[in-house]
């Protein structure tokens, strides 16, 4: 991903997860503090999926919608901001191809773990690559400014 593909993330973004807005500052910092966890998929010419993701603490996911400021000196998890395919990207595999792109690259990078939440109706997907629900009631608030069906994922990772 780079600076020029903002806009078509945004687009993305607001097509895809309409009930969950965030600012374009928020994508634009996430790019500027982590561009290697930043990537997009293009068919045809286009954009049509994207994935945000960086180095974090775990059990405390970001708020929805916040500005990081900096990335953590110690991170203890490796986290999914957002994974976004448009509806013809669909069913063709690259969601697949982007969560084994993603635990690839957090092994490689030492991480026990990858974190996320779960929104819209997508738990089923995340289980099938290995994550399980985390039910910590201290944040229970937090992840449900995600939405209703929201849930915080993580799944162990292997050793590189």
């Amino acid at each position: 991903m780079t600076d020029a593909d903002l806009p078509r993330v945004l687009h993305i973004a607001a097509a895809v997860h309409p009930s969950l807005p965030e600012d374009a500052a928020v994508f634009a910092e996430r790019l500027a503090l982590y561009p290697t966890g930043c990537l997009v998929h293009e068919h045809g010419g286009a954009v049509d999926s994207y994935v945000i993701s960086h180095p974090w603490q775990d059990a405390a996911p970001p708020a929805l919608n916040t500005l990081l400021g900096k990335l953590p000196a110690t991170p203890s998890t490796y986290y999914i901001h957002d994974i976004a395919l448009m509806p013809d990207a669909r069913g063709s595999g690259v969601a697949n191809t982007i969560v084994k792109t993603l635990m690839a690259h957090a092994r490689q990078n030492h991480f026990a773990t990858i974190t996320l939440v779960a929104v819209n109706n997508s738990a089923r997907f995340w289980r099938k690559h290995g994550f399980e629900a985390v039910n910590d009631r201290s944040l229970a608030a937090k992840i449900a400014s995600y939405g209703a069906d929201a849930r915080l994922m993580r799944a162990t990772l292997p050793p590189a």
